[in-house]
Parts: structure tokens; sequence; C-alpha cells
């Protein structure tokens, strides 16, 4: 196991209790928010399991955690608050590099929900990879488990100080491993945003269609995962007519009828049958009926306007 980061050997569970809560008073977060974000992020595998565990462990938990989950009987409910931001493998990597904080508030242009769409992070460095609680809630879960990121502060140190045995800190370098790594297995890029986290961003967790809850939701019905802001295009003169990328789309966008069809509707421009596809064929390209693509260096420090990036551009194969 690669050495842990400096910042980690000084945490304990005791301070980062005290940093969770001193960070919601000072966003001047309801105190039930409050309550909220502690009870998930304190039992992350038994909160998620209640809402999509398979065993019957998890089943009997949905009395426990019903006052949190209750809300998901009003899907349009459940995704303002809690929802994921889908990102090119480009994006998010520079996600976790930063190095300097940000404190920005999303546009409804790119998070189109009116609560938890704030992008904060202090301490950007410190980040924590956990095993992932949906994949933990399935009878037969997908590997590796190690895959979810915790992005800055307060929200590492409390992972890490409350779930030792499923969390250790990490570097940039680590964190972009882990990205490509998931990118290549043909998962996607959720930068999640929650109101009981705070009202903010927490966290980047690669999602396998299989076993992610959100993902899950979001097929039944739930709009809780938002779109790049790109949709997947073919170069027809490329394609070898091998099929790859209808078989590796993790949102059912693409058929395969002697050439790619995208159905751009479905299309949540994540980038994965861009990185598969062995001819070169696909790119993701700018769809501005799609909300806004979330652009990491737009939000720097010193930026007071959202860089509105290359509409006409593309994203090239983020695994080459």
């Amino acid at each position: 196991m690669a050495t842990q980061p400096g910042w980690a050997a000084s945490v304990n569970r005791a301070s980062s209790r005290r940093a969770f809560f001193r960070a919601g008073r000072e966003r001047a977060i309801s105190w039930w928010q409050r309550i909220h974000g502690y009870v998930y992020a304190r039992w992350p595998y038994g909160y998620i399991g209640a809402a999509i565990g398979e065993k019957r462990m998890f089943k009997a938990l949905r009395v426990l955690f019903g006052p949190w989950l209750i809300k998901a009987l009003w899907p349009k409910r459940w995704a303002e608050g809690y929802h994921g931001k889908v990102l090119p493998t480009g994006e998010a990597a520079k996600l976790v590099h930063i190095r300097e904080p940000v404190a920005a508030a999303l546009p409804e242009r790119v998070i189109p929900f009116a609560t938890a769409r704030d992008l904060i992070l202090r301490h950007p460095d410190h980040l924590v990879v956990l095993d992932c609680p949906c994949r933990l809630s399935r009878e037969t879960p997908c590997l590796p488990l190690d895959v979810c990121l915790i992005v800055g502060e307060p929200f590492a140190s409390f992972v890490l100080s409350h779930h030792p045995e499923h969390a250790r800190a990490i570097s940039p370098e680590e964190a972009e491993e882990i990205l490509r790594a998931e990118a290549a297995r043909g998962h996607v890029h959720h930068a999640f945003f929650k109101e009981g986290m705070l009202d903010r961003f927490y966290a980047i967790c690669n999602c396998c269609s299989c076993c992610c809850g959100a993902m899950q939701a979001h097929r039944h019905g739930t709009p809780m995962l938002i779109s790049s802001g790109y949709v997947a295009a073919v170069e027809e003169a490329l394609c070898q007519g091998c099929g790859t990328c209808a078989r590796v789309c993790p949102f059912g966008a693409l058929a395969f009828e002697g050439l790619p069809k995208v159905d751009a509707a479905a299309c949540m421009g994540c980038g994965v049958c861009v990185g598969h596809c062995p001819a070169g064929a696909l790119t993701l390209r700018r769809d501005e009926t799609k909300p806004a693509p979330l652009e990491v260096g737009a939000f720097l420090r010193g930026s007071e306007h959202p860089e509105r990036g290359n509409d006409e551009g593309a994203f090239p194969n983020p695994l080459r």
C-alpha cells in the first residue's frame, strides 16, 4: 500500500466531527441538514444499503434511515438535493489536481437544480478513496470496491477517521490513476452534490450501471444525473463496424445497425464509448440542448465567470 499523505496522520474522529459541524454553521446549514449529513457520512453503508441494498439486513434498516430516505418517494424533490454531474475523464482528472481553494455557486445552466450546486473546495489536495457503498450493497458487487473519491475538507478527514477499514488517503496522482482505471472498465465519473453534505460538492463517484443506485434511479425516472453537456458523435468514415460502442454504453444510448446510432436524448456525454472505440471513430461534442459542462478551470479562485469552452470542439479518446 502506498504511503499516506502527511495531512492524514493528524486526523481523528473528534476533530473531524467538530470540523464537519463547524463548516455547517459557517454556511448557515440548518441543524436538520447537519444531522442528515452526519448520519450519511457516518453510516454510508447503512444509509445507501437501506435505499438500494439487495440483502435482507439492509432492507431491515429502512425504518432507521427512513426520515432521510422518504423524500425518494417524490423523485423530483429527491433529485433536487442529491445529484451527480457527469464528467468526462479529462475534467474529472482536473478536479483531483486542484491545489487552491474554490468557492463557486454553479449556475443553473450547469446544475439545473435550485439547491446543492455549490463547488466549494477547502484543502482540495486532501483526497480519500472509499469502498463504494453502492457496490457493497449488492449481492455480487463489481470490483474493485475502492473507487469513490472524497474531495476536500471537512469530508476527507471525516470519512478517513470514521471508516479506516474502508478508506485511505491518497495523492492526486493516485486519484487520477483510479479515474483512468475506472474509465477503462467502462464506468462513469459523477461529481456528486448533496443537500445533506453541506449543500455542496463532496465526491467523485466512479459508477457502474449494475451497482450504482443513482444510475438505477435515473433509469426508473428519478432525474438525479445531469448530462456532461456533451453527446457522442460518430465519424462514419472511421468506423470499423465492431459494435463495441453499443455494448459498453452504460446509458443504453447507442444502437448498432451497421453503424452506431446515437440517441442524443439518452446520451449523457460520459465518454465511455469514446474511450473504447478501437478506431477512434467517436468523439464528444457540445450539445446546446443539454446543461452546460462543468469546466473545472472556470471556477478556480479569481475567475468571475465560467468559461464558455469550445462549443465546436470535441473531446478526444480520454484513454489515449
